[in-house]
């Protein structure tokens, strides 16, 4: 069953072009309005004559991910005064997963909440595939936040984003992604011939290269995917979000690394938030200003949110009778090994995304974070 699923969507991802893009929107566009959306808070009468924009997350709805998001988009109403009020609509409500920036570009939404990885799989941007976390990529919330803020990571993404008629405005921390299983995985050879549902791109080359079978899959499909068989695992968010999407019901185990390193693949799952450009552009800078602050906190709340929720959800799956497996050290560095020269692959595919990979690698040789010694890289070039 895994080969017509793998064939319908990288058929979605890869041959859909705008044409297509557009008829689905306008199919989907009176769907969308049925959709239940919690309305943001009006405070009063005057609040009500700000602008008011469609803002799309990736998450779907009964979710830590979705509620928090809401709750954002609410408070961005309050905090500014009722100048711009976003009207929050679950992922899949009015565009698909992998067509939202599309469908922002084209003004179908005012802005979305949306993961990098589809624009390097779809192949509009391959520089999407460093602009959130990859195989052994940086650990560690707070050097995604150097990479961003200290290093320039934010400005070349505005510039990347801006080509494709697209403000990027500030990145969202969730959390690490999770490998769920229906067998049981203890080391990297364990995952030969094992077919198991990746976001694509650099994420799925690393598992090909260590025996894999990779599926791309959006998020609404992986679930249904594992419960009838018709993959054997899945990586997807974190404890929290998978356990809400009721992974719990329809895997037996969750692969994770060892203690030291919990997480090989994914272990910093960046989102971002990005508005049309011409809706931007629309807004008083101060207003910009105000919105790119509130992205910021978003991120912190966002993080903080799945946390808190993490706690009761590891609880929940271990009632549930879903076991933690790990991998072993030497499954790091044999993993580490592999993902090495696929960095520098997917830092080829054009020019930024070398530009972003420098980046990259600047925070992971510095000696604050030192992830990487020059040892570790000296046989590569990015030539």
């Amino acid at each position: 069953m895994e080969a017509p699923i793998s064939k319908r969507r990288l058929e979605s991802v890869k041959g859909a072009g705008r044409r297509g893009f557009m008829k689905r929107v306008v199919a989907g566009g009176s769907a969308a309005a049925a959709v239940g959306v919690s309305t943001p808070f009006l405070s009063n009468a005057a609040t009500a004559k700000g602008k008011t924009l469609k803002i799309q997350s990736l998450w779907t709805e009964k979710t830590i991910g979705y509620s928090t998001f809401a709750k954002w988009c609410e408070s961005v109403q309050e905090l500014t005064g009722g100048e711009v009020k976003l009207l929050p609509f679950p992922g899949g409500s009015i565009a698909e997963i992998f067509d939202m920036m599309d469908a922002t570009s084209a003004g179908v939404l005012d802005a979305m909440q949306w993961v990098p990885h589809y624009s390097a799989i779809t192949g509009a941007m391959p520089a999407g595939a460093f602009l959130t976390s990859f195989p052994m990529g940086l650990p560690h919330p707070h050097q995604w936040d150097m990479l961003f803020d200290s290093y320039g990571g934010t400005e070349l993404a505005q510039e990347l984003y801006a080509r494709h008629g697209l403000q990027f405005v500030g990145h969202v921390h969730h959390d690490m992604n999770l490998i769920h299983s229906n067998k049981p995985i203890h080391s990297l050879d364990d995952f030969k011939e094992l077919s198991i549902r990746m976001p694509g791109g650099l994420v799925a080359d690393c598992f090909e290269a260590i025996g894999a079978r990779t599926i791309a899959l959006a998020g609404s499909e992986v679930q249904p995917a594992l419960e009838s068989g018709a993959i054997d695992a899945a990586d997807f968010a974190g404890p929290a979000m998978n356990f809400d999407l009721g992974f719990a019901d329809v895997s037996k185990y969750i692969v994770m690394g060892p203690t030291s390193t919990p997480c090989l693949h994914q272990p910093v799952d960046l989102t971002i938030v990005a508005f049309n450009q011409g809706v931007w552009n629309d807004l008083p800078t101060p207003t910009q200003a105000l919105i790119t602050e509130l992205v910021r906190a978003f991120s912190s709340e966002h993080f903080t949110a799945h946390q808190n929720a993490n706690i009761k959800a590891w609880a929940d799956f271990q009632a549930a009778g879903v076991e933690v497996t790990r991998l072993t050290e030497d499954d790091v560095e044999r993993f580490r090994k592999v993902a090495l020269p696929l960095w520098f692959k997917w830092a080829k595919k054009d020019r930024d995304s070398t530009r972003i990979f420098k980046l990259h690698l600047d925070v992971m040789l510095s000696p604050s974070v030192a992830y990487l010694s020059p040892d570790d890289i000296k046989d590569f070039s990015l030539e």
